[in-house]
């Protein structure tokens, strides 16, 4: 059998798709979160608007006080969250906070009449999609110049006045410059919308919108034209029909309705929650595999788009605000009570039409209707990522579907869960996987449903679960010695070599996603080993200077004092005091990770550490080391070995690696019970392979 390789071309399609796919998650993560503040003041502008001027519009419940929070809340405050989270996307909350400083000159140049606030249109939406993120990604750019040449003491000045000058410099950049384009560029948008919609072609925009839909790239449309064009269209007239163009489920519930009356085999039984979940939920992906088992159905979708659209258009339908997800309770929420009748009869023409088109389809074509796992695959290859509601067509198959990203998960995702990683890394590598499995460990809130597998300590699993919910949840009871780690590597085996077993790792949950995001974090930690054997040494002195020293003989007592395990907690804090790296405050933070989930590892061996909220305390990377021949009652297993540890970054990592591996092997254990000095303990660590 011949194969053919893509063309050039091909591949050039394809990158590009994937980059509009990428680009149009940016921006839809950029307005999702902020959908309840849009939410927010449709209903207060529904609800309680006022206007002196008879004809101005007036609410049910018009009152001039709450009235006054309408207009601010369009102007100023939905921008800067749409502006904070696009920052916050690029550069955390540093990020969020000079991107929202950046956007308010593009505010006070829509809203100030000594600028363009005269003029019709409203640029404060895109601009602050433009200028959250480019805020950020400029500070980024500047932190990394400055990383490594602060003086002590001085991050918190440097850090707060660069963020004051920065933020103000883009201000006003924004303002003079970014604004007048935006202007310019919404009023030629608007006013193509304008006329198509007096035109009445409005409606072959589906011809775009609905082929866009099935390829993921939807959200670039609707998030980056339709959602800043219709707000500003709604400020106008107080609705607009464009929030109807991509969120209207009529087209993708037509084709689940005509599967359930002509559909076969698997697709036909699983069209009915699929129908469920479409309309109500509005989680429109779940009939993107439908079409893609009968791309013909396409033709479908773009005609009952057209006819919803149409009929919209005739009823003068519109929603006051964004409507994601696409569920028809949330069209309802958000249709003024003069638009419910268009709304009502866009979404049930565009379900009848598509429904009649697709059934001609399904009935005319005499093939099976293909495979609905393989359609479903081929979708999430599309989205490049794991869909959350694939199990909803394919059921159990899901369980089965080989584990390429693993993540562990802890409080702070520097001690426990960095440990855990490395056991089951080398278990995977032992067993001959080592280059199709990534493993990486990560703080809980620092998750994202990006994985297909997630380990956590059983005292946190319900904590772990709420941000991975397509991932697989396996629970220990400890990060050494789990014999679920066994159970995870036999499944891996299993799956890679095509065989049908399954292990009690998988009854935890269902199966996630690609590798994609695993590789990305994989590649983070794998980059953090780079401290290499110099994150051990004596005398305090690294091998090779340019690299961090972790531990050293100042940092390992070989005769604990302590007798319990709070006072073994503060012996090994005091250790990481005194290396100068570490405030005093984080041995408090220790004690509070300690009192949620215990630091326990099992063979003997404790990690405390502090919470994600203390890392401001770390100055950089520290370790202690202190050993307790009578044993110290640890939530009743017994510790002999208390390993402190204050992670700023990943350098830890390496030396945390040889840690894993040095108390998986009985005899290393035995050695260090008997080593007699700090360099003999250094040695140990030291001699176990990277």
């Amino acid at each position: 059998m011949s194969t053919t390789a893509a063309t050039p071309e091909a591949k050039k399609k394809v990158g590009a798709r994937v980059r509009v796919q990428k680009f149009g998650t940016f921006l839809s993560s950029m307005i999702m979160p902020n959908i309840g503040a849009f939410i927010a003041w449709g209903l207060l502008t529904a609800l309680f608007l006022w206007s002196d001027d008879p004809k101005g519009g007036h609410g049910p419940f018009a009152n001039e006080y709450i009235n006054a929070a309408i207009g601010p809340m369009v102007t100023y405050l939905l921008p800067i969250l749409i502006a904070y989270t696009g920052g916050k996307l690029i550069h955390d909350v540093r990020g969020g906070v000079v991107g929202a400083v950046s956007t308010m000159g593009v505010i006070l140049a829509t809203s100030s009449p000594v600028f363009i606030g005269d003029k019709p249109g409203s640029p404060m939406f895109l601009g602050a999609m433009i200028m959250g993120p480019l805020g950020a990604w400029v500070v980024k750019k500047f932190d990394r110049i400055m990383e490594g040449r602060i003086k002590p003491g001085f991050e918190m000045l440097v850090n707060n006045f660069s963020s004051g000058i920065i933020g103000a410099a883009l201000a006003i950049a924004s303002m003079f410059w970014l604004a007048p384009i935006m202007h310019w560029l919404m009023e030629i948008a608007g006013g193509a919308v304008g006329w198509l919609i007096d035109m009445k072609l409005l409606p072959l925009a589906s011809i775009l919108i609905e082929p866009a839909k099935v390829l993921f790239l939807n959200n670039a449309i609707n998030h980056g034209i339709l959602t800043p064009l219709g707000t500003d269209q709604s400020l106008e007239q107080g609705k607009s029909i464009l929030f109807l163009l991509e969120a209207n489920p009529g087209p993708g519930l037509g084709i689940l309705l005509a599967y359930m009356i002509f559909g076969r085999g698997t697709a036909r039984a699983s069209a009915p929650a699929a129908a469920l979940i479409h309309a109500l939920g509005g989680i429109h992906e779940i009939y993107f595999p439908y079409v893609l088992m009968k791309p013909q159905l396409l033709a479908a979708t773009i005609l009952g788009g057209m006819s919803g659209v149409f009929v919209e258009l005739i009823f003068h339908a519109g929603l006051r605000s964004p409507a994601a997800p696409g569920s028809l309770i949330f069209l309802y929420v958000n249709a003024p009570p003069n638009a419910i009748l268009g709304v009502t009869l866009g979404w049930l023409t565009a379900t009848i039409v598509s429904l009649l088109v697709a059934s001609i389809i399904l009935k005319v074509s005499k093939k099976d209707d293909g495979d609905i796992a393989k359609a479903t695959a081929d979708m999430e290859s599309m989205k490049g990522k794991k869909s959350s509601v694939s199990g909803a067509l394919v059921g159990d198959q899901n369980s089965t579907r080989p584990i390429q990203s693993i993540v562990f998960a802890c409080d702070a995702g520097m001690g426990s869960s960095a440990m855990g990683a490395s056991v089951l890394r080398n278990k995977i590598k032992d067993a001959g996987f080592g280059q199709q499995i990534t493993v990486v460990n990560k703080a809980i809130n620092s998750l994202n449903d990006d994985y297909d597998l997630l380990v956590s300590h059983e005292d946190l699993a319900e904590r772990a679960a709420a941000p991975t919910p397509s991932a697989q949840h396996v629970t220990v009871d400890n990060f050494m010695s789990s014999p679920r780690y066994d159970e995870i590597v036999e499944l891996i085996r299993s799956q890679h070599s095509g065989g049908s077993q399954t292990s009690d790792a998988d009854s935890d949950g269902a199966a996630a996603t690609d590798a994609t995001a695993g590789t990305a974090a994989g590649a983070t930690a794998a980059g953090a080993t780079a401290a290499g054997n110099s994150a051990v040494a004596g005398e305090g002195e690294s091998a090779n200077s340019s690299e961090p020293v972790i531990l050293d003989r100042a940092s390992i007592v070989l005769g604990g004092r302590a007798t319990d395990r709070d006072a073994a907690i503060d012996e090994a804090g005091a250790l990481l005091i005194d290396t100068g790296k570490v405030e005093p405050t984080y041995v408090d933070s220790m004690h509070e990770r300690e009192a949620s989930v215990s630091t326990f590892m099992g063979n003997g061996l404790a990690i405390p550490h502090g919470t994600n909220e203390a890392k401001s305390a770390i100055h950089s990377s520290a370790m202690s080391f202190v050993r307790y021949d009578d044993g110290i009652d640890w939530n009743g297993k017994t510790a002999r070995f208390v390993i402190g540890i204050a992670g700023a970054g990943g350098e830890h990592l390496e030396l945390l690696q040889k840690i894993a591996k040095t108390f998986s092997k009985k005899e290393a254990v035995a050695q260090l019970e008997a080593a007699q000095s700090p360099q003999e303990i250094l040695d140990i660590f030291g001699k176990v392979n990277s």
